[in-house]
This record gives structure tokens, C-alpha cells and sequence, in this order.
């Protein structure tokens, strides 16, 4: 025992360089951790904003437009812009034959009823077809809010139709199974009157912006947090008309979803595929190679309209081989596939449209370790008749063959096996038998019926010690 120790005298001083790192220490302490970074207005600083990893982990969202465009039910969900805004003669016919004299787009307004809107059926849906994320229409360019915006006076869904909060209601119900929430929101309205105004005056006035559109996006981050803000309706005006860098600026510093919301890049004419958080680009894109930012395709089950139609037929719908090519070819590429549905005026998810999400959700139950939290591998895309695109997590590699070799073979070039190399197809038990020869990796796929294998399209093949 030291002597100090027993009271036989005062402990040695400290050194003098221990001395003066324990005072800074204490100096760190007192100050706490150094301030979040502040993004500035300017899309220099924006762009710089780390992406937050929950999206690229996500992978597959459901997106629903939905709005008073379901009650003609026809055409499109750009119903009211080719019928008035530019006067398309088949439009014009249908409203004779259908509607009474002077029927106006604001009289389906009524008959947007949500009668058999039930959130939690929705989002049982959206969960059972893997959905990590879903994208709810607040705001199509119709101007309807689903929301009750105090600036959509008798236009939005608590004053007329649903009297109801369907942005709400449908929020509280994925939360609850930990589904994450986006809000797309249309910048423009076609026949707003300032917005109309604002053209007039070649957008040099901002009346609508700071009437309508701002006051609207603040309300919605702050009423409901939403984890992703998907912008669209910016193609006719600058950003600096939106506010748009202003408006992100409070959102990454200040908001209440600052540190974990995702936005997309369509803030202005300028700023598609240039400026924002993940790239669209455009509906439908898909880049041919790996592209060196994060980006979303956006499509839809029903091939020529987002919103529901009642003239939709079977032809126009996707197939759920085309739509698992499209999963795994997006993915493949690092992007997120984000699958479009409309909903009828009533609050219904048609038959069909419900088929087509739950067998992706049946593949994804089986494949979806080759999906979620994967990274694009150093080859992307084999290019043989099988058509093979990879994924990776960690040291695995996945490789998804679209077609069934006839010889039951499977031949990869890019991989190359090790003494450690061990492969498997997603959802059998055993290993696969495999040999290396000159023309590249040979797999011996199992000898099984269609009826019998895990999936019907699309296998996995999942490889571990694999350069």
C-alpha cells in the first residue's frame, strides 16, 4: 500500500503534460459535442447532405395516387388538364355523354367519398408485399389536398368528399408496422388563380408560392414527419421561384424530420437528376449502367395512368414477371423501385392491383436477402441468355438469373471461386454441385419441377467465397 494511501502523507503531484490533457478534458466535457452541421440555401450546401441509409437499405415502396381524378375514373389522373387545359375532343365526348350540362371539375369534388377507405386494410397490403416504404398522394396538380390544408379552402378532403384526414389516417396505420412514410406533393396546381397569375407575370411574382405551396409543404412536415418528401409539378419555373433551397434548408437544420427525411430532385426545372436528395430523373427511368448517385424508378402496375381508370384493360397491366425484372435489374443498378397503384374514388385496391403486390411480396419473402440492405457488386449485369444480374451484402454475392437455362446449367463468367467458395439457391436447403471450367463458373441447378422451386421467376443464386 502506497503511503498517501494510509494517511502517512499528501499523494505525489501529477505531471505536468497529464495535468494539462486531464484539464482539457474537462474542458471537452463542459463544452459537449460540437453543433450539427447548418446547411445553407444554396444547393451546393444541400447537395453535400449525406443521404440518410435508411432509403438505400428500403429498397421496394408502394406509391398511390389517389385523388378526386379517381371519380371520372378515365383517361388519366391528368383528367381535368386535357378535358379544359387543353380541350382534348375525346375528353370533351366523354363528359357529354356521362354528365350532365355544365358539370365542372370541382362537381366530382362530392364523389370523392373514401366510403370504404380502411387504412389498416392498405397498409396489411403494402406490408404483406414487402413494401419498406409507401408514397401517398397529398396533392396532385388538381390541387385537391388529402390533408386539411388551412390554405385548400372547400378543395381539400375534410371540407368536401371523405370528411376525413386520409394523409393522417393512412400515416398512423403504417407506423404501426414500421412502414415508412412519404408525402408526394405538387408544386404547381394547373388552374390555381395565383399560380395562373404568377404565369402571367412570367413567374417574376411568387403570389402562389407564398399563398399556397410553402404554406403547404411547412404544414405537412410539421403535422405529420414524414420520412420522405416526394416533390413533383416544378417543370414550368426555376427553383428560385419554389423557395426551393430555402425551404430545404429549414427541413435539414430545423424541421422535425431534420436528421432522418429523404427528398427527391424535383425542386425546380433546373434541378432534375442534378440537384436534390436521390435522383428520379424522370418517370419510368432506367439508367443502362451503375450510375454514380442514388436514384429511384418510379413506375406503375397500370402502364399508361397512375391514377385509377375504369377504361384500364388487362393488356395495360404490368405482369409480375415484368415487374420482378424491373425490381431486380433497378436494384442491381443501386437504385429503389417504387411501384405505383390508384385507388378508386371509394377507397378500393382492385383485385388486380392487390395480385401483383402480393406475389411480389410472396418473391421477396424468398429473394429478399438478394434485395434489401444490398450493394451493387463490381459487375452488375451478365450479359448471356440467361440474363444474370448481381447484388452483394458483405463478402456474398447474388446472382438473379430471369430465365431457366434449358440444359439446367448455369454459367457465370464474373465470379471467381476460391477453396472456400460454398453456393446455394435462395429458399432450397442443399448446396448446389458446381465446377469451374474455361468457359467460366458452372452452377448445377436443382433438377426440380416449376411446381416445386421456390419461385416461379426469377431465382437466386447466392454465393459466399467468391471474388
Amino acid at each position: 500500500m502506497k503511503p498517501w494511501a494510509v494517511g502517512l502523507g499528501p499523494p505525489p503531484p501529477l505531471p505536468l503534460p497529464l495535468l494539462l490533457l486531464l484539464l482539457l478534458l474537462g474542458a471537452a466535457l463542459v463544452r459537449g459535442p460540437p453543433p450539427p452541421r447548418r446547411y445553407t440555401p444554396d444547393w451546393q450546401s444541400l447537395d453535400s447532405r449525406p443521404l440518410p441509409d435508411w432509403f438505400d437499405k428500403a429498397k421496394f415502396g408502394v406509391f398511390v395516387h389517389w385523388g378526386v381524378f379517381a371519380v371520372p375514373a378515365w383517361g388519366s389522373e391528368w383528367f381535368w388538364w386535357h378535358w379544359k387545359g387543353e380541350g382534348l375532343p375525346q375528353y370533351e365526348q366523354f363528359m357529354s355523354e356521362n354528365y350532365p350540362p355544365g358539370f365542372s371539375y370541382a362537381d366530382f369534388g362530392p364523389q370523392f367519398t373514401a366510403r370504404f377507405f380502411h387504412p389498416d386494410t392498405w397498409a396489411d397490403l403494402f406490408q404483406a408485399a414487402g413494401a419498406r416504404y409507401v408514397v401517398l398522394t397529398t396533392k396532385h396538380h388538381e390541387g385537391f389536398t388529402n390533408w386539411p390544408s388551412s390554405v385548400s379552402w372547400n378543395w381539400n378532403s375534410n371540407d368536401v368528399g371523405p370528411h376525413r384526414d386520409l394523409v393522417g389516417e393512412l400515416g398512423r396505420a403504417l407506423r404501426k408496422r414500421n412502414i415508412r412514410y412519404g408525402l408526394y406533393h405538387s408544386l404547381l396546381e394547373w388552374f390555381h388563380p395565383l399560380y395562373l397569375l404568377d404565369k402571367k407575370n412570367n413567374f417574376k411574382t411568387q403570389f402562389f408560392v407564398r399563398a399556397k405551396t410553402m404554406p403547404e409543404l411547412y404544414d405537412l412536415v410539421n403535422r405529420y414527419e414524414p420520412d420522405l418528401i416526394w416533390s413533383d409539378g416544378e417543370w414550368e419555373c426555376p427553383d428560385t421561384y419554389w423557395n426551393s433551397t430555402e425551404f430545404l434548408s429549414w427541413l435539414y437544420n430545423d424541421s422535425p424530420v431534420k436528421d432522418h427525411v429523404v427528398v427527391n430532385d424535383r425542386w425546380g426545372q433546373n434541378c432534375s437528376c442534378h440537384h436534390g436528395g436521390y435522383y428520379n430523373c424522370q418517370d419510368k427511368y432506367k439508367p443502362e449502367s451503375l450510375p454514380d448517385h442514388k436514384w429511384e424508378m418510379c413506375t406503375s402496375i397500370d402502364k399508361v395512368s397512375w391514377g385509377y381508370r375504369r377504361n384500364m384493360v388487362m393488356s395495360d397491366v404490368a405482369s409480375e414477371c415484368e415487374i420482378i425484372s424491373e425490381l431486380v435489374q433497378t436494384v442491381s443498378l443501386g437504385g429503389n423501385y417504387l411501384l405505383n397503384i390508384g385507388p378508386t374514388k371509394d377507397g378500393l385496391i382492385v383485385p388486380i392491383f392487390q395480385e401483383r403486390l402480393l406475389s411480389i411480396g410472396k418473391w421477396l419473402s424468398i429473394n429478399g436477402e438478394a434485395i434489401y440492405a444490398s450493394k451493387p457488386w463490381r459487375v452488375q449485369l451478365e450479359k448471356n441468355t440467361t440474363s444474370v444480374w448481381y447484388t452483394s451484402r458483405g463478402m456474398t454475392v447474388y446472382a438473379i438469373f430471369l430465365r431457366w437455362p434449358e440444359n439446367g446449367v448455369l454459367s457465370l463468367k464474373s465470379p471467381v471461386t476460391t477453396s472456400t467458395t460454398q453456393i446455394t439457391m435462395l429458399g432450397i436447403q442443399k448446396d448446389l454441385k458446381w465446377s469451374t471450367e474455361p468457359e467460366g463458373l458452372l452452377i448445377y441447378l436443382p433438377q426440380l419441377s416449376l411446381f416445386t422451386l421456390p419461385v416461379e421467376f426469377g431465382w437466386t443464386i447466392k454465393l459466399t467465397g467468391v471474388e
